[in-house]
Formats: C-alpha cells, sequence, structure tokens
C-alpha cells in the first residue's frame, strides 16, 4: 500500500528546484563544465528541454529534461541520458530516468523508469539487433512493469459519448519478444510472443467514475493472464530504419490466444499495417500510414485487450493506430481502420552539441474507427483529427517529437521519442 503520510517528505513547491538543482549539479560537474559558455551551445554540459503535455487521459504536465549526450569516435550518439523532472495537476511532482544505448546502427537497446508522488510507477527495459537485416536472424524483447491510474474507458464501440467517461487504474507485468528469421535483406519472417499479467483497480481521478462501477459487466474487470502468439510477415525497403525518406514498410500478421495455455481469455486476430514514404522534394517527405485489424468474434477478448483508437503511437500489448486528437483508447471495440499522413518538412539543419540537428514541422491528418463486427461498412464514421508536429532529429538515430493535435473537444499535446510512424 502507498504511503500517504508526510514523513521527511519536502513540500511539492520545494522538491521540483531542488530536483533541477541536482540535475545541474551534476551537469556542472561534468568534464566538458570547464569550457562552458552560454553563447556556444557545442560547450554546454547538457541540453535543456522544457516538457509540455496535455495528455486527455493524463492530464497537464510541465516539467524539465536534461538531456546529455555520449558520442563515438566517429561523431555519432553513442548514448543519451535523459532524466527529468516533472509536475502533473493530478499525479503530482514526479520524474523519469531514461538512458538510451546506440551501440551500433544494428543493435538499439534502452532503459527507462518513472514515477509520481500519486500511484504512478514504471519499468520498461527494451533490446533489439539485428535491425539492419545483414544475418540470418533479428530479434526484439521487451520487458515492462508499469501502474497507470490514467487509464479511461468509455464503453465499446465507434459513437460512445464522452459522458460515458471512467477512469481505471491499469497494473500490468508484460514480456514482448519477436524472433524473425531474414529470407532476404527486405523480407523476413517470424514469431511474435506477448506474455501479459494484468490486474484493474481504481483510478486516480476522483472526479470520474471508476470504470468497475460504470460497466459492471465488462468483460476483463478482474485482470487476468494472456499467452498471445503472431506470426508476421514484413516487407522492409526503407532507405533508413529510423530516419525513412523513401521506400516502405509493410506487415501481415495473425495471432491466436487460448485458455489451456497460460490465457484467461482465447480470441483471435489478423491484420496489415502499412508504411509508405514519400520524398516530394529534399526537403519534405511524405510519410502515410495505415492499420487494419479484424478480431472475430471477439466477445471473448478482455476490454483492455480490445483494439484502440486515440493517442500518438502504438501501445505496449494491443495494436493502436495513431490518432492525435484525442487520448490513448478513446474508442475501443473489435476491429479498428487507421490511416494518417504526415508532410515532414525540414526547416533547418545545424552542428548543435557536436551532434548534426535537424527540425522539421509535419503538419498532419488522422482518420480512423473502430467496429464490432467485421461485416460492418468500412467507408463511414470516421473520427478525423489534424495538427502539427514540430520534431528535432539527432542524426542518425534519434527523434524527439512535438505533436499538436485537434479534433472537436480541444488541442491535445503529446510528446516523446521516435516518429509516431
Amino acid at each position: 500500500m502507498e504511503k500517504t503520510g508526510r514523513g521527511m517528505q519536502f513540500p511539492m513547491l520545494a522538491r521540483l528546484p531542488l530536483a533541477l538543482g541536482l540535475i545541474l549539479t551534476f551537469a556542472l560537474w561534468s568534464p566538458r563544465a570547464y569550457s562552458f559558455s552560454i553563447t556556444d551551445p557545442n560547450s554546454w554540459p547538457l541540453i535543456p528541454i522544457p516538457e509540455v503535455a496535455t495528455d486527455p487521459n493524463g492530464g497537464t504536465t510541465y516539467g524539465l529534461m536534461a538531456v546529455f549526450l555520449n558520442h563515438k569516435p566517429d561523431g555519432s550518439i553513442g548514448s543519451i541520458w535523459a532524466p527529468d523532472i516533472t509536475n502533473n495537476s493530478t499525479l503530482g511532482p514526479g520524474g523519469t530516468f531514461r538512458y538510451l544505448g546506440y551501440p551500433s546502427s544494428d543493435t538499439h537497446w534502452y532503459v527507462t523508469a518513472g514515477g509520481t508522488e500519486h500511484k504512478t510507477r514504471n519499468v520498461d527495459l527494451f533490446y533489439s539487433t539485428g535491425r539492419d537485416r545483414q544475418d540470418w536472424w533479428s530479434f526484439d524483447g521487451e520487458v515492462l512493469w508499469e501502474h497507470d491510474p490514467t487509464e479511461r474507458f468509455y464503453g465499446i464501440g465507434n459513437n460512445t459519448s464522452s459522458t460515458a467517461q471512467s477512469n481505471y487504474t491499469l497494473e500490468q507485468t508484460y514480456l514482448k519478444t519477436i524472433f524473425a528469421i531474414n529470407i532476404t535483406e527486405e523480407f523476413q519472417v517470424g514469431l511474435d510472443t506477448r506474455a501479459r499479467y494484468v490486474r484493474i483497480a481504481r483510478g486516480a481521478f476522483d472526479s470520474l467514475p471508476y470504470t468497475g462501477t460504470e460497466f459492471p459487466h465488462l468483460r476483463g474487470l478482474d485482470g487476468g493472464s494472456e499467452f498471445f502468439n503472431e506470426l508476421v510477415a514484413k516487407y522492409d525497403d526503407r532507405d533508413h530504419v529510423d530516419l525513412p525518406t523513401r521506400g516502405g514498410l509493410y506487415r501481415l500478421f495473425v495471432g491466436m490466444t487460448q485458455r489451456g495455455f497460460g490465457s484467461s481469455f482465447s480470441y483471435f486476430r489478423f491484420g496489415t499495417e502499412l508504411s509508405h514514404y514519400f520524398p516530394l522534394s529534399k526537403r519534405i517527405v511524405l510519410a502515410t500510414h495505415a492499420l487494419i485489424e479484424e478480431m472475430p468474434a471477439g466477445n471473448e477478448a478482455p476490454f483492455w485487450s480490445l483494439a484502440r483508437l486515440g493517442g500518438q503511437s502504438s501501445d505496449f500489448f494491443v495494436d493502436r493506430s495513431t490518432q492525435r486528437g484525442w487520448g490513448t483508447a478513446r474508442f475501443t471495440d473489435n476491429n479498428i481502420i487507421g490511416f494518417s499522413a504526415e508532410m515532414r518538412t525540414k526547416v533547418f539543419s545545424a552542428q548543435l552539441f557536436d551532434t548534426k540537428g535537424t527540425a522539421e514541422l509535419a503538419p498532419f491528418l488522422d482518420v480512423g474507427k473502430v467496429s464490432h463486427d467485421v461485416a460492418e461498412n468500412p467507408f463511414i464514421n470516421y473520427h478525423p483529427a489534424g495538427g502539427i508536429g514540430l520534431r528535432a532529429i539527432a542524426e542518425p538515430f534519434v527523434v524527439g517529437y512535438l505533436d499538436l493535435g485537434y479534433a472537436g473537444h480541444g488541442l491535445s499535446i503529446f510528446t516523446g521519442i521516435d516518429y509516431p510512424f
């Protein structure tokens, strides 16, 4: 049980400056500090990045991230340490530790761990090798534990009302591995295995009803376990894994989970995911993405494993279409169709912090829908969202983004690392 007593805690307003001071003190002790000049960014011991996010689920968060870059002899980034301190209007002060390793273009890994004063906790470890597909095999592995009290549920269906909004806490332990055989440099076939243990509890927002009270007959309220296996065929002819400007990534998948094989539920799903990049000029790339997923006879699946529409990128466990005008899982059902396009336009490039950096503007459009039956009309009832993205690129691997999306109910702001697709 989480302790709420005051104990030796500092007052909230004192803790944020204290954490900031610790970060800056560490930075000034770094070997580069002696050559610091305010007018020369290349001499700065860290890159200060202000953070502001207005997530429809998590509320408003602001803070400061301190980014430390470690370069390899060839000038490329070898690793990034990026701790931050934040404050959320509901969850209180908190912070996240991030360490991202880039030993080569073929192998990437990261470790993140974070939390807030009220309930939120997470630890995430990820490792990927064989990214260049020069060997006969490739492997991705991820382990996650999280306690997220900001999850929302509005009911199942494409036309659920915002007045039905409810809140719950998702606590899950999760393991995902993808082992793929590279038939050619472009074509691979793999097995995606996902093991997951879930518990559901009351959320952090007292102003909203608990999902279990609002939807007492919802499948999955007692949590459960899943052991999901998916066969994947993938063709990838992009010119770059992390910063693509031409070519595409095309994926077909079919998977299932069954009672008696480590799962509390049984269901089956299949679909396709397509991304293609069109270079319109030296400075402009049209990036497109589509996700189509079907779950026949999906009444067996728990609500936390259904397809989700809303948010800025894919979930850890279920497939979700990018829809940056809404919060995560604004619309939930068995099947999903989503389309996204954005015009990635280079504004300028410069050598900063000993790294070749590029700034991009990316106006975008996202449309999508969920449905309950496979036979439903696929051409009607889409939810649109539009906006603009701001991207900071540290070549050759790293993208930091700020996306501002609008879907009629107000402005949503998302931040993070990597392109949304």
